[in-house]
């Protein structure tokens, strides 16, 4: 079976070249756009050929870069950082030869800062907001005047500048930490899903062994079928007395062994399928339950009120994987004992998982379920939830919820107003969503 890998989560944060190409060529448009505006419409006095140098540099680098790579090429972290640093020095000079902070424009400084919180690491954002900030103060002190009409000085306080200081420090600190906040919180929730997605994909390729299976025995009939009659015939011919009449009569009930274990394999696939996919709710729990006795906590089953049949279930890996987690993760925090409670009535199912642990702690109880968000200490053990569940970074408990979800349930997380109790975890159902529906060949549930 083919191993099945995680995407790499720092794919997603690489920018597509072609994209900060089209922006560049923006900037440059509009950079060249404002130069003619200021020094030829209004003819306020600039340096125009400095402008020009420091925008033709932009030019000319994205030239450089189309030439270079194909336009569907993707730039790493340390390279998109290197363009995004040009594009913050190249602003910043600008701004040196337009009048500094007083320039209106200053506050596109913040736009290197911004694209770079959204798809890069955070230490490249830190960095990069520290250079544009940098630039910024050194731009309240050193920089050529203002364009302005000639011979007309235009005063601006330095309070004034100072403010217009603070304002675009404060824009570049607050719009780089929300972007960036956003953005991981997508690229977490990605990744979260994409570890659920490989574990429907184990559970899929479990449920196809079945068909290998049934597949194998419908290959192996005949030849075995050939080597139990040839098998006989050598018994009847060689009679009692041969010496090898023992190992002709080991080599026929032993092919017919196997003609019996492929037949009960071939019943399993086909006659008996429907009959094994279903399963009433107390079987469900006793199967997801039965792997967890073994550490040294008590599983109690308490049956709570119920009302009409009990309801069957198709088997379905999803939902018993997804059960299965919360089942451990109440174990691996119980103290002594995990009591499972559940019930049915006309209109849902009901299952509530209660353990004996120290509960949710108050700050994170709203965030329960969330991806790489982990109610486990560092450093504590955590037993076999810790290695197969993202290392105590909630992604179990992600995947367990978002699993359930999928098949209908609701899923609550709360602490047990109960003494001595600590986490509940409610799951429930609607009645139809639970449900199996019984086939021709559905049979008593197992």
């Amino acid at each position: 079976m083919q191993e099945l890998r995680q995407p790499d989560p720092y794919l997603s944060r690489q920018l597509r070249l072609n994209t900060l190409i089209r922006l560049r060529w923006l900037a440059v448009v509009g950079q060249t756009a404002a130069v003619l505006g200021v020094a030829y419409w209004l003819e306020f006095p600039m340096p125009v050929s400095l402008c020009f140098a420091l925008i033709a540099c932009s030019a000319w680098l994205n030239l450089l870069l189309a030439l270079r790579f194909p336009s569907a090429h993707r730039l790493d972290a340390t390279a998109a950082s290197g363009v995004l640093l040009f594009d913050t020095l190249q602003l910043s000079g600008l701004l040196f030869m337009t009048g500094g902070m007083t320039n209106p424009f200053a506050v596109l400084m913040t736009v290197p800062a911004v694209i770079s919180a959204t798809a890069l690491p955070l230490r490249l954002t830190l960095f990069l907001g520290t250079v544009a900030v940098a630039a910024a103060t050194l731009l309240v002190f050193f920089h050529l005047p203002l364009p302005w009409f000639p011979d007309t000085e235009l005063p601006i306080p330095f309070i004034y500048v100072a403010g217009l200081w603070l304002a675009v420090v404060s824009t570049i600190v607050f719009t780089a930490v929300y972007a960036w906040r956003v953005a991981e919180e997508a690229r977490q929730l990605a990744n979260a899903l994409s570890a659920t997605e490989l574990v429907l994909q184990r559970e899929q390729h479990l449920s196809a062994l079945d068909g290998l299976a049934a597949a194998a025995a419908h290959e192996l009939g005949t030849p075995l079928a050939t080597i139990a009659l040839v098998a006989r015939e050598m018994e009847r011919s060689i009679g009692t007395d041969s010496k090898f009449y023992d190992d002709v009569t080991l080599l026929r009930t032993q092919s017919e062994r196997c003609r019996e274990i492929l037949k009960r394999l071939t019943s399993l696939s086909s006659a008996s399928e429907e009959y094994l996919a279903r399963m009433p709710l107390s079987s469900l729990i006793e199967e997801v339950v039965a792997p967890h006795r073994d550490f040294g906590i008590s599983i109690v089953l308490e049956r709570m009120e119920v009302a009409g049949p009990e309801p069957v279930s198709r088997r379905n890996p999803g939902v018993m994987y997804g059960l299965g987690n919360l089942v451990e993760n109440a174990v691996d925090f119980a103290r002594e004992q995990v009591v499972i409670r559940w019930g049915w009535n006309a209109s849902g199912v009901t299952l509530q998982l209660v353990d004996d642990g120290p509960g949710f702690k108050a700050d994170i109880l709203d965030r329960v379920g969330e991806p790489y968000m982990t109610t486990r200490p560092s450093g504590q053990a955590g037993g076999q939830a810790t290695e197969q569940h993202g290392g105590g970074l909630g992604l179990g408990v992600f995947i367990a919820k978002t699993l359930l979800e999928r098949s209908g349930a609701t899923v609550e997380f709360s602490n047990s107003p109960e003494q001595g109790l600590g986490a509940v975890v409610n799951v429930r159902w609607r009645r139809e969503a639970f449900v199996a529906p019984a086939g021709p060949n559905a049979g008593p549930p197992v």
